[in-house]
């Protein structure tokens, strides 16, 4: 059996949650996912929603957290994650304006500022990426390698989504080998090529080459694989189950 556990980012989910946020949460412990990653938490009071948590048996593996929203109230956030019992927060993305070699400086300085204020509480921040930190360059160098190069290995950890490494044509295998002990959180997603670019599927249905990816974050530590699917064909429920499955028949062995 893998060492890593299977979680689920509620993003996924977004067009159930804004109608029953606490009932989505429970049809994602029905199917069997052990964690959830959240991006929102439905307006529920912190308290009132690790009750729902403990209740379920799900652990809350932490939260897609704004960039700005993190310089604005990284405290609140913070109590609020210590609260769910959560470890990580991850910046998800990046907007153009802090991708400038200019503006990359002071994005490097608050990374490292809020790292270290989450660390002196007991969390980890993280960078989730999408393809353009590959596709696009500061000093000859993928943002990426930039990012994590720029800002210390303790303060700022990589949560690597597979997906969209590959989608830009890198290796995400190599990545993970790269940051290994460094690199916790890993999103376990699927696409297809279309006309209007990669378009996300269940696990098992595009061209990511799902089983490597697996055994890599294995056999480097990585703690979670967390299922996302950014757009969705098949009713919501349906697709997270049918990548919950795909897991279990290929990689729980």
């Amino acid at each position: 059996m893998p060492n890593y556990s299977i979680g689920l980012q509620m993003y996924t989910l977004r067009d159930l949650t804004t109608e029953d946020f606490a009932g989505t949460l429970r049809k994602v412990a029905e199917i069997g996912y052990q964690g959830v990653e959240f991006a929102g938490y439905g307006g529920m009071a912190a308290e009132e929603l690790r009750a729902l948590l403990d209740e379920l048996g799900l652990s809350a593996i932490g939260s897609h957290t704004g960039y700005e929203r993190l310089l604005e109230a990284a405290e609140e956030e913070i109590q609020y994650m210590k609260t769910i019992g959560g470890r990580y927060i991850a910046v998800p993305y990046l907007a153009e304006k802090y991708r400038s070699a200019a503006a990359w400086k002071e994005v490097s300085r608050n990374l490292a500022a809020l790292g270290e204020q989450c660390q002196a509480e007991g969390i980890q921040l993280l960078y989730h990426n999408h393809q353009f930190e590959f596709t696009e360059h500061l000093d000859d160098k993928p943002i990426f390698d930039v990012m994590f190069e720029s800002v210390k290995p303790d303060v700022l950890q990589v949560e690597l989504d597979g997906c969209w490494a590959y989608a830009a044509g890198y290796d995400p295998t190599a990545y993970i080998n790269k940051y290994r002990g460094r690199l916790p959180l890993l999103h376990f997603k699927d696409y297809r090529p279309t006309d209007k670019g990669p378009l996300t599927v269940e696990l098992g249905e595009g061209i990511v080459p799902l089983k490597p990816l697996a055994q890599a974050a294995a056999d480097a530590g990585v703690e979670w694989l967390i299922v996302e699917q950014d757009e969705l064909t098949n009713p919501p429920l349906m697709s997270v189950k049918t990548s919950y499955d795909w897991i279990q028949s290929n990689l729980m062995e």
